[in-house]
């Protein structure tokens, strides 16, 4: 049933992106920039997200709404958790602001949603130019912060299987530091429903933690991104305790004290 459902669910992506991507195409061949583009993609993405309760039996639950920045000019740098594909497609349709992405440029050969990106304010990189990367990442993205567009980044800069924590790169924790916006740290645990490249999906409840934001003024790039890691770490183990080891055997441990203790009396 699960393999049905994510054919089905798959199905219904590919179909719909096709005219969301042509009115994407032919607004801006006339003329459409910005925020009229942005919002077909983002109606699309929250298409998707929203067909994936009733089809796939997956939702999700937010918490910490409240720590975003306030303003319509207030800027941030969202560092998020990467376990799928699920919150490419869910940032931008709960995120209060628009949100500009930093991928690189092999994307935008991607059919249909690679077209669609490439007219949209985001940032793509060519990442075998580093240094001229992240200068172009800089210089974009002060530019989309004044805009009040926020910028977000997946540290570990792929996806990482569940229960598992890559390299925590300091491109965002940079990028904060240049353009004086706050850091935004972000855990998801998509990858409890939706694993990394995997085609079938399974019923359940995505959790998203919005941590309090980190001003970047007078920080360091490592010494930022370290404060980052630490939280988005220490709460994918709360949202997510079984996918830890070290977690699991302590709750095992726990759950098992008291039995030893009442066969022992």
């Amino acid at each position: 049933m699960a393999l049905i459902r994510s054919i089905i669910h798959m199905l219904w992506m590919a179909i719909t992106v096709v005219p969301y991507t042509l009115a994407i195409v032919l607004g801006s061949l006339f003329g459409a920039r910005g925020a009229p583009l942005y919002r077909i993609a983002r109606a699309w993405l929250a298409l998707c997200v929203h067909s994936a309760r009733p089809l796939l039996g997956i939702h999700y639950r937010v918490t910490g709404m409240e720590h975003l920045p306030q303003g319509e000019k207030s800027g941030a740098v969202l560092l998020c958790k990467h376990q799928s594909t699920y919150e490419t497609f869910l940032m931008p349709a709960i995120m209060p602001h628009p949100l500009a992405y930093v991928f690189k440029k092999e994307l935008l050969y991607v059919p249909f949603f690679g077209w669609s990106i490439g007219r949209l304010d985001m940032i793509h990189i060519d990442r075998s130019l580093r240094a001229q990367s992240f200068n172009k990442v800089v210089q974009q993205g002060k530019t989309l912060l004044a805009k009040g567009i926020w910028i977000i980044m997946f540290p570990e800069g792929t996806r990482v299987e569940r229960g598992h924590k890559g390299q925590y790169k300091n491109g965002g924790t940079r990028l904060a530091i240049d353009t004086g916006a706050p850091v935004i740290p972000i855990a998801v645990t998509s990858a409890k429903v939706w694993p990394r490249k995997a085609f079938i999906k399974r019923p359940g409840v995505v959790d998203v933690s919005i941590g309090p934001a980190i001003p970047s003024a007078g920080r360091q790039p490592d010494e930022l991104m370290r404060e980052v890691e630490a939280w988005i770490e220490a709460e994918m183990r709360r949202l997510d305790p079984d996918a830890y080891p070290a977690n699991a055997n302590a709750n095992a441990n726990a759950l098992s004290a008291p039995a030893r203790g009442d066969s022992a009396d």
